[in-house]
């Protein structure tokens, strides 16, 4: 009961937010826990600031505004089930280890074109994002396009109960989170999860028909399924063109070819690339719409970002990084004409007992790559850089210090680690 009765606040309300700092007048305020904060403690504050009701978990905290429920948590997810079943529109789901967010953010771009698109915000991926992400779908929304992500089996499973897509793609699956999936199986049965609730619900997964892996458990776990060199039925080739920087990419379909100049660096974000223009075909997108769409996505958020200062051209891939994105990264910028290169590269967290075997294969990597100029960052850099011939510092604070006296001028820098590294916040010194 408590669903439909939060369902009829919602709709009369502003938003739902679950941030007592970012209230807005009208909102609902969900007071969910932390690992480091009870939520109900904030929620005078947010009814103070102009939120319609405080939905809390505690009864201490219970005042005239609040609505008291079991769990807060559970309370946002039903209702964004709810909501989700109450706009009856196309969903589709994205997840991978790498080009999830890219892939979603060019497929959205690509969407707008045809229809009134609402997509994950950043990187709001998880059992918390995905409630919030389809909660701020405006009513007249014709399709979702929700990002999942998952540290753990089973959250996967969990998100595809609150979003029911009926559409699915897993870009890849790499190596990545080990620490929380076990193994990379663990990985393989985490992000099939898409694949089996695409099965139970008759959905369609569109998938890369060139990874083995993919080919592999599409063939094992689903009965429909459509392979993204043929969207339609009619054979789609995406093949990069020499460029400096960006990646510039060719695409023949339908007897027709198109010479795309994209804002991406890296040749790893063409399956990127083609897996959003296939599904735009799929949905039926005219071609010289995508084609328009694609070359007027700007990347943001440091995901394969150029940015040229005064003193460098950065290439800003910071947000996050594991070995399979790094070794991509590293390749493609080995692969740059550019007459000065240095590469600054952050540790890759969440990796567990693999972690220094991993690392290892980065700092090899560097050398048969014969990129010589490697700045590294964080402990486990550090505590493997002996001998390697490349400057090592405990945390990007350090390195900081360092470049104030020593600053980098007239290179190509390639910015790339996991985002509790920090590395964005060297690029004011850049």
């Amino acid at each position: 009961m408590k669903t439909e009765l939060l369902y009829e606040l919602f709709k009369e309300s502003g938003g739902i937010t679950t941030d007592s700092r970012t209230v807005k007048q009208g909102d609902i305020f969900f007071a969910l826990w932390g690992e480091s904060y009870n939520g109900n403690e904030f929620a005078a504050e947010a009814l103070a600031k102009g939120a319609r009701y405080a939905v809390i978990d505690d009864p201490l905290f219970e005042t005239e505004k609040t609505i008291l429920v079991d769990d807060c948590l559970f309370e946002l997810q039903a209702l964004a089930s709810h909501y989700r079943k109450v706009l009856n529109i196309p969903v589709f789901a994205i997840t991978g280890t790498n080009g999830k967010t890219t892939t979603k953010e060019l497929l959205a771009a690509i969407m707008a074109k045809k229809l009134r698109v609402h997509y994950t915000a950043g990187n709001l991926n998880n059992h918390i994002g995905v409630p919030l992400t389809i909660l701020s779908a405006p009513a007249d929304t014709e399709m979702l396009i929700i990002e999942m992500g998952a540290n753990h089996i089973g959250e996967i499973r969990t998100l595809c109960l609150i979003a029911r897509p009926e559409y699915g793609m897993i870009t890849n699956i790499g190596t990545a989170h080990i620490e929380g999936f076990g193994s990379f199986d663990g990985v393989v049965k985490a992000k099939t999860e898409l694949y089996e609730h695409l099965r139970k619900v008759n959905g369609i997964a569109l998938y890369n028909d060139k990874n083995p892996l993919l080919v592999e458990k599409i063939f094992r776990i689903l009965n429909r399924a459509v392979p993204i060199s043929d969207p339609t039925g009619i054979e789609l080739i995406v093949k990069q063109m020499p460029s400096d920087l960006n990646l510039k990419v060719s695409v023949t379909y339908q007897h027709h070819s198109w010479q795309l100049n994209t804002n991406l660096f890296g040749s790893y974000n063409i399956e990127n690339v083609k897996a959003a223009i296939a599904a735009g075909l799929f949905f039926g997108v005219e071609m010289s719409a995508i084609a328009e769409a694609v070359e007027n996505y700007q990347p943001s958020n440091n995901r394969s970002q150029l940015k040229v200062t005064g003193s460098n051209t950065l290439i800003c891939d910071s947000y996050n990084a594991n070995p399979t994105s790094m070794k991509a990264a590293l390749e493609s910028f080995a692969d740059l004409g550019a007459e000065t290169k240095t590469v600054i590269i952050g540790d890759m967290l969440e990796l567990g007992e693999k972690s220094e075997e991993e690392h290892s294969g980065v700092l090899n990597l560097l050398k048969s790559l014969n990129i010589r100029k490697a700045i590294l960052v964080g402990p486990v850099f550090m505590k493997l850089s002996e001998n390697s011939g490349f400057s090592a510092f405990p945390d990007t604070g350090h390195l900081r210090d360092f470049l104030k006296s020593n600053p980098l001028k007239g290179n190509t820098i390639l910015i790339k680690g996991s985002r509790g590294i920090g590395l964005e916040k060297l690029y004011d010194l850049l």
